[in-house]
């Protein structure tokens, strides 16, 4: 945490505060992602109301994450200029109110997606400028847990969105269930705004002069290529693993939602898990590179279940839902640590901007590999990037980078 001057007392309300803005900012993320990836569990009921094809359904609910991989860096670079407090406020609000309209009166399906695609370019100021916030209040010696809380927010935003929003589709429409996630930002953001404190940062030079940009030196990108390469085999699992438990080992779509469930409440405890590894060892970057190594052995052991007993590969899947997601708070956290203060909001929506693209592209691709049943080799094609990440991560650069 940057010290705080003053007595003792300033020195306990500044450490119980930055809890509430832990809290906050994962809370903050949580709407966000409570919108960004609860969109696809109103598919079915946007089909039904408004006659669209599966393709022109998933190109609606795809707006916001479009909207959001344009505007992550200009965010990032809002929040080094103008602080946390207000770019969180102002992106997550504004995102709240574009969902507000969308969910009242009877849009075209056309202007539909240009409000998701603003919501999520909007909403994308949270990516930066929670983690900006949580990074400034905490030592070095506990960021790594506090960032693994924070990115806990993507399995809650999901877990929110999938209890609240199919409810309310089937009962008040998909354009009323977009009320849920547009309440949960507007208030998150009235929060947000009342109670986050930006961290102590040191005076600005007088005389003006920038701080040099990390991205002179080849650390700090491959860091963001390292983490994108191991955002494959992440979103290998989560495309791929419901579809293959219901069509090819014959699971009931139930019976695999509470399997996959299950697995992404032990992924959650494992970015926290990770974190505090982290945090131990003093580096982000070796954990990460371990991490590298068990996701592609864990990819493995994943194609070989395939093609040989059941509770190998329901064992690999549990294995690779957590091993997969574990290294995601240490790219973060390493990527603003490497990049300085001056420099760590941009950076981490650079970060977020590659795991992006990996993201998108990573089903399409590995579904061409799959095909009807390939299973096996898209599995083995997965395990190939965390291979190609053990090489790239640079465990070295860590030494010299600045509280």
């Amino acid at each position: 945490m940057t010290q705080v001057a003053g007595g003792a007392g300033e020195q306990v309300h500044a450490s119980s505060r930055r809890w509430l803005i832990l809290a906050l900012g994962l809370a903050a993320q949580t709407a966000s992602c409570s919108f960004l990836y609860g969109i696809p569990f109103l598919v079915p009921a946007m089909r039904a109301a408004e006659g669209l094809t599966l393709a022109e359904a998933g190109t609606v609910v795809a707006a916001p994450s479009i909207g959001l991989l344009f505007t992550l860096i200009v965010w990032g670079a809002a929040a080094d200029r103008y602080g946390e407090r207000l770019i969180m406020a102002l992106g997550l609000g504004a995102s709240g109110l574009l969902l507000v309209y969308a969910g009242v009166g009877t849009h075209p399906v056309g202007l539909l997606f240009g409000v998701f695609l603003a919501a999520g370019a909007c909403t994308a100021s949270v990516n930066a400028a929670s983690g900006r916030v949580v990074m400034g209040w905490f030592a070095k010696s506990e960021r790594g847990v506090a960032m693994g809380i924070r990115q806990t927010a993507q399995p809650l935003g999901v877990g929110v969105a999938a209890l609240g929003l199919p409810p309310l589709a089937a009962h008040f429409g998909y354009r009323a269930a977009v009320l849920l996630p547009a309440g949960l930002a507007i208030v998150v953001a009235l929060l947000v705004a009342w109670l986050v404190t930006d961290p102590p940062r040191p005076p600005r030079p007088a005389s003006g002069e920038k701080p040099p940009s990390p991205y002179r030196h080849a650390a700090l990108w491959r860091v963001h290529g390292a983490s994108a390469l191991l955002v494959v085999p992440q979103f290998a699992v989560s495309a791929f693993a419901p579809v293959y438990l219901v069509a090819v080992q014959h699971w009931s779509p139930l019976s695999a939602g509470w399997y996959l469930a299950v697995v992404q409440v032990l992924g959650a405890a494992g970015r926290l898990g990770s974190g505090w590894w982290s945090d131990r060892v003093g580096s982000r970057l070796r954990p990460m590179r371990q991490l590298a190594v068990l996701s592609c052995v864990v990819m493995l052991l994943v194609a070989l279940g395939d093609v040989s007993w059941l509770w190998l590969v329901l064992l690999a899947l549990a294995l690779a839902g957590i091993i997969t997601v574990a290294d995601n708070g240490l790219g973060f956290t390493a990527s603003a640590e490497l990049a300085g203060l001056a420099w760590s909001g941009r950076a981490m929506g650079t970060q977020n901007t590659g795991q992006n693209i990996a993201a998108s592209l990573t089903p399409p691709l590995l579904g061409l590999v799959i095909g009807d049943s390939r299973y096996a080799l898209a599995f083995c094609v997965a395990a190939v990037f965390p291979a190609l990440a053990v090489l790239v991560v640079p465990v070295r650069a860590e030494h010299a980078s600045e509280d």
